[in-house]
């Protein structure tokens, strides 16, 4: 009997052995890279029981991972992955401020539990939205409260194990079993003398918590040992009081060296909090997403300091005396800390497109030696000729920064190991640690002897040994490690001539399946607009990374290997909207609604493809043809049978209804109804407002006479191309913007207005991406902001919620819109982020329909049937007002109807 009938037998949840399941899980967030023997995610804790069962049967390692956002390595290995994802049963005990956890709770949902209880978890990565309690005690992580409350290995009071040998355990404070009695009492000295000698000392294994003051606590010895020693099937964590009220205090210093020596002055304070923020990070971000960054004071670097209360908030800014802000609002203090929290994916690609890379990233030195070390560090660098952005947890003297490291060449690879050794030894002359919170794994093990004695490193290997005799548990971390510079992710890929020009990619497809490093952003249930596919489905391959992690196994071959041809990754692909939601909610910007369209353009090169390509690709021709003659159309969509027969062949959902042409379409108005002056601009005949939706455009032209222009059409028929776009028909969609670019040449000197979310976002990425050619192109709002911002718009004075278009989101930005409708009166609610689930032509195929609605559950249509009746509910894309018009009994009307409506 193998390995996989015996899973199969045994274990209730997934079994993978499939190039898919492989492929997904050869990598974490780290530079690692290690092609499992398979994967099993458990269902229950005895899963986890009968899949350790069947590994020992056969001599297979075991790796335990939860959320797989460690950037040491250590959730990546060749053996037998258990992804503990699906253990997520918890208890919250507020009598006793413990919880209850399984491995697999996600942080964020331990916290909203005891919220209400006025509790919370103190250790808080910024990966809190999707790290697992379980990846946390294997790290024992810390995040950006620990300098109030601790690291994991502080809240942890009891863990339940499992030994690869099959024994179940339940650990805690107390006596420890004779072998660990005798190997603390007969090392009491060394192991007093050179561990826990500070909050961030994380690396190797906390065998202090062991020595007799400490309680011989077994729990928290475990701790931070990565998976090499035990599977963590629940622990019982403690619980801290939530603050009275958290207020964020900002320092401006000239640069992080700095913001490093203030830390001493600021700690005696007793914050919550103390992060730095480097002016670089904001640079960075504001030009790859489309809203602007929040305003900071003025400064080089920041600190973030969360105190309890305006009290303390004065009082530290008064002892540091430096440029300063005092945020108490909590939506102002969410903004700024996602802001701090995705400087890990935003400093991932430098300012002129050079990648950088995780390796040195969470080193720790006591705090008030920070500021020396920081200035050491930046000789280091400059002496191996490289480039980095520190940041991190100044309050724990912990420094996190992603280097420009060569990792692809042999050259860039042996620069990189020398710099891990000089940076060891620098860390270490400053009485520090090699890592602060993320493990040592694969980066950081080969290391520990040049921060610890002989005499320590067979302490780690004996505790081990105990747990693991057979170093069957996740091999190859901390004890018996990897080198620093093996199994690095960075394998040779298939050589690609691709239809996009991907300029921010060096025009290499390969370099931009790279750009996810795997920070897992994407894993979030919390409703934002990237991955909504992942929000319903709850699976890594319909995640940002997972598809990322496909692709690139694609190019590898060594996993996936059938190219282009690949049916893993176009089964990962199907359910991704193409909304565009990763290309600014993803740290790294990676734009899977353009490496889709991509894949589907080779994977169907001379190949049928499906229907609704045909259907809804070639949307724009349809209506042109059905546009002369929308009665007949019309009556044939509303006809049942023939409407059923259409979208039998059409691939799509007998759910849907067909949306009806228009008697007129919006060009053919324009044209009869044309302007008496003002100064020209295009107005863009999108397909969806010109057959479907005219009156968003005539409300368009409204507002724009009213503002003093005259909207004109090109003299021919144009598109944007985004139809063929979406459905990877790229050789159509160049041909398509290349002829609407010479209907334009005319119009080259004005500004162009869309109407349609989408279409602009084509427009305004697609099209320069694909041809090299760019337009200067606005939203109505931000047309109006640009051009005539001393316009003053009509009163409309009504309460709205808004639904704001994922292409908007992601390339356009909303703030013109908010602040137009400010003027306006429009007292406006925004959506929680979050895709309407039609997507164009995705939620009208017939296989997608279910997901659709999901999606369109989870937050649009509850939030519509909540609005009092005369709210009005504001959708600028025609994928979202369909959606509204056909899941409720409300009407969504576009921006310029409100307006227009006003004058």
């Amino acid at each position: 009997m193998d390995l996989q009938r015996r899973l199969v037998e045994t274990v209730s949840g997934d079994v993978g052995f499939d190039a898919a399941t492989r492929a997904l899980f050869t990598m974490d967030a780290s530079n690692y890279r290690q092609v499992p023997v398979a994967v099993v995610r458990p269902d229950t804790v005895d899963d986890v029981v009968a899949a350790v069962t069947a590994a020992r049967e056969f001599d297979v390692p075991v790796v335990p991972r939860g959320g797989g956002t460690s950037l040491a390595g250590n959730a990546t290995g060749g053996g037998l992955v258990l992804d503990l994802t699906r253990l997520d049963r918890m208890e919250i005990d507020p009598p006793t401020r413990t919880a209850y956890v399984e491995p697999g709770v996600v942080l964020d949902d331990l916290k909203a539990a005891a919220a209400p209880h006025g509790l919370t978890f103190g250790p808080d990565p910024s990966t809190h939205s999707r790290c697992t309690l379980g990846g946390m005690i294997g790290n024992n992580s810390c995040g950006s409260h620990s300098v109030a409350w601790g690291t994991t290995l502080d809240n942890v009071v009891s863990l339940d194990v499992l030994r690869y040998d099959g024994t179940r355990m339940t650990v805690g404070a107390g006596d420890l079993p004779p072998e660990l009695a005798t190997l603390v009492d007969e090392n009491l000295a060394v192991l007093r003398r050179e561990l826990g000698r500070f909050g961030r000392q994380v690396s190797g294994y906390p065998l202090h918590r062991l020595l007799p003051e400490n309680g011989r606590d077994l729990a928290k010895a475990l701790v931070g040992t990565e998976g090499t020693c035990v599977t963590v099937l629940g622990a019982r964590v403690r619980l801290v009081p939530l603050p009275a009220e958290k207020v964020l205090l900002v320092l401006g210093f000239a640069d992080d060296v700095a913001a490093a020596d203030a830390v001493p002055a600021i700690l005696p304070h007793g914050p919550l909090t103390v992060e730095s923020m480097d002016e670089r990070i904001v640079a960075l971000r504001a030009l790859r997403n489309p809203e602007p960054p929040p305003a900071l004071p003025e400064g080089g670097a920041w600190l973030f300091v969360e105190v309890d209360g305006t009290e303390a908030a004065r009082t530290i800014a008064a002892a540091v005396d430096v440029p300063h802000a005092v945020f108490t609002e909590a939506s102002r203090q969410r903004e700024l800390w996602r802001l701090r929290e995705e400087g890990s994916g935003i400093s991932t690609r430098m300012a002129d497109g050079a990648e950088a890379w995780p390796g040195w990233e969470d080193t720790a030195v006591p705090p008030e030696r920070l500021g020396a070390y920081l200035r050491d560090l930046r000789a280091l660098l400059a002496e191996h000729d490289l480039r980095g952005i520190p940041y991190g947890h100044f309050g724990e003297g912990c420094v996190h920064i992603r280097i420009d490291f060569d990792l692809v060449h042999a050259a860039g690879v042996a620069r990189f190991r020398a710099f891990l050794e000089a940076g060891a030894d620098l860390v270490v002359r400053h009485g520090g640690t090699l890592s602060g919170e993320h493990g040592d794994g694969q980066v950081r093990a080969e290391l520990l002897p040049r921060m610890y004695s002989p005499a320590v490193m067979r302490l780690f290997a004996r505790f081990k040994a105990f747990w693991d005799p057979g170093n069957r548990m996740n091999p190859g971390m901390v004890v018996e490690p990897y080198r620093v510079d093996e199994n690095l992710r960075f394998v040779p890929l298939m050589p690609t001539r691709t239809a996009f020009t991907y300029p921010h990619d060096d025009g290499d497809f390969g370099q931009a399946a790279r750009r996810c490093v795997g920070v897992a952003k994407c894993r979030n249930h919390s409703g934002s607009v990237m991955c909504p596919s992942f929000q319903v489905t709850g699976e890594e391959k319909h995640s940002t990374r997972g598809r990322a992690r496909l692709l690139y196994e694609m190019l590898a071959g060594e996993v996936i290997t059938d190219g282009w041809r690949s049916t893993e990754v176009r089964d990962a692909l199907d359910l991704c909207l193409s909304c565009k939601g990763c290309r600014s909610d993803c740290p790294v910007n990676v734009d899977m609604a353009t490496y889709k369209a991509e894949f589907l353009h080779h994977h169907y090169r001379r190949r049928v493809r499906p229907a609704s390509h045909y259907s809804m690709g070639w949307l724009p021709l349809w209506l042109r043809v059905a546009s002369r003659m929308p009665a007949l159309a019309n009556r044939t969509m509303a006809s049942p049978r023939l409407s059923k027969l259409l979208k039998r062949l059409g691939g799509i959902a007998p759910q849907r209804d067909l949306p009806s042409v228009a008697p007129e379409p919006f060009t053919t108005w324009l044209r009869g109804n044309p302007g008496t002056g003002g100064e020209p601009v295009v107005l863009w005949p999108d397909t969806f407002t010109n057959f479907f939706s005219p009156s968003v455009g005539v409300a368009a032209v409204k507002v724009l006479r009213a503002a003093g222009f005259d909207p004109v059409l090109p003299a021919k028929s144009v598109c944007c191309g985004l139809t063929w776009v979406s459905t990877g028909q790229l050789t159509v969609a160049r041909g398509v913007m290349r002829r609407t670019l010479k209907v334009l040449a005319p119009h080259k000197d004005l500004p162009i207005v869309g109407l349609e979310p989408s279409c602009l976002s084509a427009l305004t990425e697609d099209l320069p991406n694909l041809t090299g050619e760019k337009l200067n192109a606005f939203t109505l709002a931000g047309f109006l902001e640009a051009h005539a911002p001393q316009w003053t718009p009509p009163r409309v004075e009504r309460e709205a919620i808004t639904q704001v278009h994922c292409h908007q989101h992601a390339t356009l930005g909303f703030t013109p819109e908010a602040k137009l409708m400010e003027r306006a009166g429009v007292r406006n609610s925004r959506l929680p982020a979050g895709c309407c689930g039609l997507a164009g032509n995705f939620g009208f195929e017939r296989e997608h329909y279910a997901v659709s609605q999901a999606l369109a559950e989870q937050t649009l249509l509850p939030a519509i049937r909540e609005a009092a009746p005369d709210t009005v509910v504001i959708a600028d894309g025609f994928s979202c007002r369909t959606q509204v018009a056909q899941g409720s009994a409300r009407r969504a009307v576009h921006l310029a109807e409100v307006l227009a409506e006003g004058l």
